[in-house]
């Protein structure tokens, strides 16, 4: 008995005491969603007010006078958006809910002298100020394109709500509208106008208020996103891809996706030695890594403890792509997040690539074909090309791309011909003796960025479409054969997601849920190159090298594979960027985060010193 009367007391002062700081953020987004729902169902369905959750209602937000379902409605939306941003402790939603919540209790006591209403309001209210130091998260990047795009998802939410608004009220409708009349009836009110539609007693009112909260919420939130301070994406500015050339002539043998590092659309930190830096992206809220660490092994902790501050800072979930069973291992020990094996990267040595044999028959077959229909290849360094012949690579690279956007993130470069990349070989290939078309006898080409010294991993693969099947394998081979008088020794492939699932589950013996899951994998081969990307690389006979992608929690795989999607181009849920939209911030503009950071550095250095 005397044992249970502490473990009682234990368990009073941990209700007293309340959840833990870090728990606050998640719990007050889940209140915030709830109650921002049932104030929507209080304004959308007047009766609910009624019913026996009345004493529920008489608590909520908005719930009082004459512009009751309107004031209901409004701070159920709004509370529905905040209720996001502070789950991920952003310190802006933090603030706004902080200004709401006393005007919502000051509204329960001046108009409905609603004590439970404003005891709600403060109850909310309290956690969120005892544990302020919680919601810290700096802003994401962001630019005033997205005005737009709250204005259509927001006009498109507030259409729909609009029209349950005005069929809420079924028993007091005068005759019987059409759809057309009360569609017409909801973009009317949308403006503050009266529409087709009409009501007995005062529905009509009460339809009208709601309406125009849900247009005027559509409009205010819009002007705040269109004139709020930009805080545009991080890039990789002149020094930051300086410093990174240096860690990749010292240490870029290690990965075959170092010198990926280099586009000028990731951002970067550095270790505090400087000797070692992670480059990522930041979409949709995650914050993704590509590849090992650039530089030093040694100095990856201190890059990677970096890479996580600048998450925690915004609230950012972090994630990383593709690294090699040596970076997965450094991730896991030094931040404790989780590896999944993603894929193979296919990687062929030089010394032992032929085409004789049996096994490289149909790649032989396909060399000689297209070789006896007139096509020649040449493989050159990038700085030993004209500037002339640069422009006509550009040009002819972008008009052959398959899709509207630059695809790539993990394995691509995102350009050709750059003053800085002069170590990149081209391996073109071209038909004489036929009518040159718009790019001259260019028929196919193929980019590769440099592995270390003595190795290549392919950037990009663009052919004229109307030029004979098979050119990317003619160019393979080409840059292979060539590979040894220009002191190459390997060339890393695509990369080949989920090969082990397709190889296993093709074999003899293989179980129903191997099978099945290559059967998904084939499936999904029809939008994404997965199976036919697997089968091109193994006609090169490779070494397939594993790549993992680190998580936090099972939890974010879904979105973080939304991410990668975006990322890589395959996916887009952005809307395109009206040209007068699109911000014109300087490229190495930082953000506070880095500015601060970047002191803490300075001053470290003079501690040093």
């Amino acid at each position: 008995m005397s044992g249970r009367v502490p473990a009682r007391a234990q368990g009073l002062r941990r209700v007293l005491r309340g959840p833990r700081p870090e728990a606050v953020p998640l719990l007050v987004g889940r209140a915030c969603v709830l109650v921002g729902l049932l104030d929507v169902a209080a304004g959308v369905f007047p009766r609910f007010r009624h019913s026996r959750m009345h004493a529920l209602a008489e608590v909520l937000p908005g719930s009082f006078g004459p512009f009751a379902a309107a004031l209901s409605l409004s701070a159920g939306v709004l509370l529905l958006l905040l209720a996001h941003g502070l789950k991920r402790r952003k310190r802006r939603a933090w603030r706004a809910a902080v200004a709401l919540l006393p005007l919502g209790a000051l509204a329960q006591l001046t108009y409905r002298h609603s004590y439970p209403g404003v005891l709600v309001s403060l109850l909310l209210l309290l956690p969120l100020l005892r544990h302020r130091d919680q919601f810290a998260a700096l802003p994401d990047p962001r630019s005033r394109w997205k005005a737009l795009a709250n204005f259509v998802l927001m006009g498109a939410g507030s259409l729909l709500l609009g029209l349950v608004v005005v069929d809420a009220h079924p028993r007091r409708m005068v005759g019987d509208p059409s759809l057309a009349d009360r569609l017409a009836h909801v973009l009317y009110g949308l403006f503050g106008f009266e529409g087709p539609v009409d009501y007995r007693g005062n529905t009509s009112w009460t339809v009208a208020f709601s309406l125009g909260a849900l247009g005027l919420l559509t409009a205010l939130t819009t002007a705040y996103l269109a004139l709020r301070p930009e805080h545009p994406a991080a890039r990789l500015t002149e020094d930051d891809e300086i410093r990174l050339r240096e860690l990749l002539a010292r240490h870029g043998g290690r990965d075959s996706l170092g010198h990926f590092a280099l586009r000028r659309d990731k951002a970067v930190v550095f270790s505090p030695s400087g000797k070692a830096a992670v480059t990522y992206r930041v979409v949709s809220g995650v914050m993704l890594a590509s590849g090992d660490p650039v530089g030093d092994v040694e100095a990856w902790p201190g890059a990677i403890e970096r890479f996580m501050d600048e998450a925690r800072a915004h609230s950012w979930t972090p994630a990383v792509m593709g690294c090699s069973e040596t970076g997965a291992e450094v991730w896991t020990r030094e931040t404790g997040l989780d590896a999944l094996e993603l894929g193979d990267e296919a990687v062929v040595d030089v010394a032992d690539f032929s085409l004789a044999g049996r096994a490289m028959r149909n790649v032989r077959q396909m060399v000689k074909r297209i070789e006896r229909a007139g096509y020649q290849t040449r493989v050159r360094r990038v700085a030993d090309l004209g500037a002339a012949e640069l422009d006509r690579l550009r040009r002819a690279a972008d008009d052959w791309r398959g899709t509207d956007t630059e695809r790539g993130f993990s394995m691509a470069l995102g350009r050709i011909g750059d003053p800085g990349d002069g170590d990149c070989l081209v391996a073109t290939a071209h038909k004489a003796d036929e009518a040159p078309g718009a790019h001259g006898d260019l028929k196919a080409i193929l980019h590769f960025v440099p592995w270390g010294t003595d190795g290549a991993s392919l950037d990009l693969m663009r052919r004229d479409r109307a030029a004979d099947p098979g050119m990317n394998e003619l160019l393979i081979v080409a840059a292979l054969q060539a590979a040894p008088g220009l002191g190459i020794r390997r060339v890393s492939l695509n990369f080949a997601m989920f090969r082990s699932a397709l190889a296993r589950g093709e074999k003899i013996g293989a179980g129903p849920v191997l099978r099945a899951w290559r059967g998904l994998l084939v499936f999904l081969s029809r939008w994404f190159q997965i199976e036919s990307l697997y089968k091109f690389n193994a006609k090169f006979q490779p070494r397939w090298e594993p790549r993992f992608v680190v998580y936090r929690n099972s939890a974010d795989l879904p979105r973080l594979g939304l991410a990668a999607m975006q990322a890589e181009g395959f996916l887009t849920l952005a809307l395109p960027r009206p040209r007068f939209l699109r911000h014109r911030t300087p490229a190495g503009r930082p953000c506070a985060h880095r500015a601060r950071v970047a002191e803490t550095r300075e001053r470290e250095a003079a501690q040093a010193v």
